[in-house]
């Protein structure tokens, strides 16, 4: 494909996974919204639907993860091939990370099992615990590997002049933010509101990256440029 026609399939990507994830996660944390592990667990078997939902959701998020790896390695790879490969294996370790533990499953067999089989409820809420706990954690290691290659990418938007300079320089930061709070956040040190708010330069710098790839593509690597 060429350059032009990754940029569109890039930024598209970009607004999906957006949208996506914002929806994802709304509505698992409709379902969850409750002060403890019983409240969940009932939200949970009575939201059963939004779950199932959450889950697909979860899968297309993981795949975009997979096509902005590959979308955006073949714009910038001319570039620095090294640097836009290191950006394409984080972007895949994202998709394969955040795809390999669906703990909504688990989540959603235990508030619905019964019978022999089913756990007592001492055991269904230690396990319905963990399983939330082991999701959040999952999330995180996804969302690091994502900051590492948005580091990457942004990196070589800059070199490159690909797009506007306040544009790339914003992604750095907003990239460069993310690896320093999400292993902090991780590790149980970062807490509270900052946890939130640490995305918000992020999508200050995605929303209108897509729409400039959609529309403008981007410029050729400036070290192919001719003097």
């Amino acid at each position: 494909m060429t350059r032009r026609t990754n940029a569109r399939i890039a930024g598209f990507t970009f607004l999906f996974y957006i949208v996506v994830g914002i929806t994802s996660l709304m509505l698992f944390g409709q379902a969850t919204a409750g002060t403890g592990i019983a409240e969940k667990l009932a939200g949970v078997s009575a939201h059963a639907t939004s779950v199932r939902i959450t889950l697909l959701l979860g899968l297309l998020q993981n795949f975009s993860a997979l096509v902005l790896a590959v979308t955006l390695y073949a714009i910038t790879r001319d570039e620095d091939q090294d640097l836009a490969t290191l950006g394409m294996v984080s972007r895949l370790g994202e998709g394969l990370v955040g795809a390999a533990v669906p703990t909504e499953l688990g989540l959603l067999w235990l508030a619905r099992a019964t019978g022999p089989n089913a756990p007592d409820t001492a055991t269904a809420h230690a396990i319905g615990a963990f399983l939330l706990q082991w999701g959040g954690w999952a999330s995180l290691t996804s969302a690091t590997f994502f900051a590492v290659g948005s580091t990457f990418f942004s990196v070589l938007f800059l070199r490159g002049r690909m797009i506007p300079g306040a544009l790339a320089w914003l992604g750095v930061g907003a990239s460069v933010l993310l690896i320093v709070l999400l292993p902090l956040q991780l590790a149980g040190f970062a807490r509270g509101p900052v946890t939130s708010f640490m995305w918000l330069p992020m999508l200050a710098f995605e929303v209108p990256l897509a729409l400039w790839l959609i529309v403008k593509g981007v410029a050729p690597a400036a070290r192919r440029q001719p003097a």
